[in-house]
């Protein structure tokens, strides 16, 4: 079990994580947060000890770190929500004001199947954030307004927005210069655009897209303010979705952190790669058949791109 003491104000401490985590029976490794620590190097290590099982208490960026030696390696792995946002954690239906009710999953557990996200070589659980949504959903206000907050501020950010110039390829589907591009495991629900909120599932098999232009920051908030998609395109694929630059390398949010991937990136889904076990009983669980709606999923956008190939705007 690798813990990070300081994620989400110190909640490892408050909720005694690791030493729950050690009557269970878990070695614990307590992340040093005064040096760089390579954790995927950790994770390794402790697989090839022996582990049985690997867990993360903390934030998003660090459980995409480790879920990803899990997969490789074929263990289970368990999600403590010790960090700030814990969005994987809330798909997976697990409570985030009581971190440590996910140790009930080692008594009385059950275990998903769940897919992984790849930016390249990197993977994440939740998203990866290209120009101005990389911005916009490290914004703590969202979390609690997501219209107004979006209103408020993406206008803003895409009219002062410089970086390179991007373009989205989905199979048939080309998206020329998009300001803001999301790329998510599962699609996120549609009232929610930059990806905080909930997604339906975590087991669909596709990758959720969405690239955001506008010409002016009055046409952006005029058109969110009223539910209008124009300049918005959203996909939900099984295909690559692939982020091209005018520049050998792009500035990214992955799970919340800022990272430089080398362009072009390519991102893909890995469906049910990912064993997590979760307390059988949790607060969140979402229930069986419940579906996000509105998605253009990809069979409808191929039709539309076959009709009308490049610029998509919604």
């Amino acid at each position: 079990m690798i813990v990070n003491p300081r994620s989400g104000g110190g909640k490892a401490g408050r909720f005694r994580i690791a030493e729950r985590a050690r009557a269970f029976g878990a070695q614990v490794f307590l992340i040093d947060p005064s040096r760089p620590q390579d954790l995927a190097a950790v994770a390794r290590r402790a697989v090839d000890e022996g582990a049985e099982l690997l867990g993360v208490a903390g934030g998003d960026g660090t459980q995409a770190l480790v879920a990803a030696v899990a997969a490789e390696s074929g263990l289970p792995f368990l999600v403590i929500p010790a960090g700030t946002r814990n969005h994987f954690a809330m798909d997976l239906g697990l409570d985030r004001e009581d971190p440590s009710a996910a140790l009930e999953a080692l008594s009385d557990g059950v275990e998903l199947r769940v897919d992984l996200g790849y930016a390249g070589d990197r993977v994440f659980v939740n998203n990866v954030s290209f120009g101005a949504y990389a911005a916009l959903v490290q914004d703590p206000a969202y979390r609690d307004d997501k219209i107004g907050t979006m209103v408020r501020i993406l206008p803003e950010f895409l009219a002062r927005h410089e970086g390179p110039e991007l373009v989205v390829r989905a199979g048939l589907l080309t998206v020329d210069g998009p300001d803001a591009v999301l790329v998510s495991n599962n699609p996120y629900q549609v009232d929610d655009p930059a990806g905080l909120g909930r997604r339906a599932q975590l087991d669909s098999g596709l990758l959720g897209v969405l690239a955001a232009r506008a010409e002016t920051p009055a046409e952006t908030a005029a058109r969110l303010r009223s539910g209008q998609t124009h300049g918005l395109t959203r996909l939900a694929t099984p295909d690559d979705v692939v982020i091209h630059a005018d520049a050998s390398v792009v500035i990214a949010g992955l799970d919340g952190e800022a990272v430089t991937l080398p362009t072009p990136v390519r991102c893909r889904i890995s469906p049910r790669t990912l064993r997590v076990w979760v307390p059988r009983h949790r607060p969140g669980a979402v229930p069986t058949g419940w579906r996000p709606p509105r998605w253009a999923v990809v069979r409808r956008a191929r039709s539309l791109a076959g009709r009308s190939h490049g610029r998509h705007t919604g």
